[in-house]
């Protein structure tokens, strides 16, 4: 009876302990070309399990490839076009998402996150979730300009800065420009920032930006304008 009561125990605690362990994944993510994506693989460290082995493999064209592996040896990246691009957090425990940077089309397909536990007895227990990955080319958004300060309203000798800030596949060109007299507009930077070190009162007029990429025929993507004032006069 004793033994018998001892096995109902151990069964229910082993049972506790793998719906514990199960894996948390999303199925499917949509990856921005060019840019970076997180494959999210988690799950409850449960005591008395220990993380044996993680392998992440990548199915394309009906071939399956281990791309990933980490074990007492430590992280190994199998897979030459994934060198320097792909990680898992290393102290994070119940973490083992696959962060994959400067995607590319072809790292489009299935992506399966396998982890093997250990328990104090030697027994094993192996649990796997799968997210389809798609990699699409994303043109520029409608840049958005946003302020380092509060309001738009600065004393002469001030120092601010305006960002144009859009999203899409990089790599994003930006352009800054200033409405003139007779609307015609006068370029002033190539850059994401335009700033000034020390405002003066002719600074004082309306501003926006362009944003654009080598996605959708190079459509170029015009931000609302923003009105930029300076009171007082220029330090000597």
């Amino acid at each position: 009876m004793g033994e018998a009561v001892r096995l109902v125990v151990f069964a229910t605690a082993f049972v506790s302990c793998n719906a514990l362990l199960d894996l948390s994944g999303v199925h499917q993510v949509q990856g921005t070309w060019m840019g970076s994506t997180t494959l999210p693989c988690t799950y409850i460290p449960s005591e008395g399990f220990t993380q044996q082995t993680l392998i992440w493999s990548i199915e394309r064209d009906y071939s399956t490839s281990t791309l990933f592996r980490r074990d007492d040896s430590g992280d190994h990246v199998l897979l030459s076009q994934f060198r320097d691009r792909v990680s898992v957090p290393k102290h994070s425990p119940g973490d083992a998402s696959l962060l994959i940077e400067n995607l590319e089309i072809p790292d489009s397909g299935h992506y399966t996150c396998q982890v093997i536990w250990r328990s104090k007895n030697n027994s094993l227990i192996t649990k796997e979730v799968t997210t389809t990955v798609k990699v699409v080319k994303v043109a520029a958004t409608k840049p958005v300009i946003r302020a380092s300060e509060p309001g738009l309203t600065f004393p002469a000798g001030a120092r601010t800065s305006l960002t144009c800030v859009a999203s899409g596949s990089p790599p994003i060109s930006y352009r800054w420009f200033r409405s003139t007299a007779g609307g015609k507009a006068l370029l002033l930077s190539s850059q994401a920032e335009l700033a000034w070190d020390s405002l003066r009162p002719s600074d004082t007029g309306k501003y926006y930006c362009e944003a654009e990429n080598r996605v959708g025929a190079g459509a170029v993507q015009q931000s609302d304008a923003v009105e930029l004032t300076v009171r007082g006069e220029s330090p000597a």
